[in-house]
């Protein structure tokens, strides 16, 4: 099946929740394809029906009518729901997950895919917030955000350029294209790390009293404690080897600063400073 955009084209979305129900809205908004959608949870379907994310909820066995499939589960989920439902998608469709890890998933999905007729690509818009559910969705979520797909030498140049193609479209403002396993090694350190800190902080006991002794700094770092445990949970594990690099790489630093502070070693301390502010500087440029 080839992507023919003059006989209509239509879009399944499975997984309703913040990232799903957002693409769901942004494509109907951007986009005049057909939105077909599923949700494992019948009461977040129906509002995505209501609110007119979606044209109609389809059972999976029906999503083989879909040109291109969106999936936004967690990895596990994923896996067993295409491992499912493949059967009934199309030859020549072409299927995407948009969950944060992607070796997990190429591993899983891309030569099962294959020898189905079908292109399967990783995705993850780098777009979100501190909470989670089709009730926080928005189609303006992607606005200028950055797209990473994970594409190999097998994947079809033109579903390539189509999909991302469709990515601008719904307001993405760039598409970074990686491998999945460069991509999990940046995430570790660009989201992963950043939920681990942030979950650690909050559990301070001075936390209890921060009323009128906090600003931006404290809601900066921890914004993203306010997390979903089990979406989060399933991500870390996926990516143990990455992120454990990177804890142990801040566990480093910290006591750097914590031997120049218990020394009393303030030109020590003034260097440490100095050197983030200067990689801070840099990095902005």
């Amino acid at each position: 099946m080839e992507i023919n955009e003059s006989q209509g084209l239509s879009v399944g979305v499975v997984g309703l929740g913040l990232i799903g129900g957002s693409m769901a809205k942004a494509l109907q908004k951007y986009t005049t394809y057909q939105i077909y959608g599923w949700d494992i949870d019948s009461q977040t379907a129906q509002m995505a029906v209501e609110q007119g994310a979606v044209d109609r909820l389809v059972p999976p066995q029906e999503l083989g009518s879909c040109q291109v499939i969106l999936t936004a589960m967690y990895p596990q989920q994923t896996v067993n729901f295409v491992k499912e439902n493949l059967v009934y998608f199309q030859k020549g469709t072409i299927l995407m997950d948009l969950c944060g890890v992607k070796r997990y998933l190429v591993d899983q999905l891309t030569d099962l895919c294959g020898e189905a007729g079908v292109t399967f690509i990783g995705g993850h818009p780098m777009a979100g917030k501190e909470c989670w559910g089709f009730a926080d969705s928005n189609p303006d979520l992607f606005q200028k955000a950055s797209m990473i797909v994970t594409p190999d030498e097998r994947t079809p140049k033109d579903a390539l350029t189509f999909m991302e193609n469709l990515f601008l479209q719904i307001g993405f403002g760039r598409i970074t294209r990686t491998t999945a396993a460069d991509h999990d090694s940046m995430i570790a350190f660009t989201s992963q790390l950043a939920h681990i800190v942030s979950s650690a902080y909050i559990k301070s006991p001075r936390a209890q009293k921060h009323a009128g002794f906090s600003a931006g700094s404290y809601k900066d770092l921890t914004r993203v404690a306010k997390l979903n445990p089990q979406m989060w949970t399933e991500l870390f594990l996926e990516n143990q080897d990455d992120l454990i690099d990177e804890i142990d790489e801040i566990i480093v630093h910290l006591d750097e600063y914590r031997e120049a502070i218990a020394n009393h070693d303030g030109e020590r301390l003034y260097q440490l400073l100095d050197e983030g502010r200067r990689i801070k500087e840099e990095l902005d440029q």
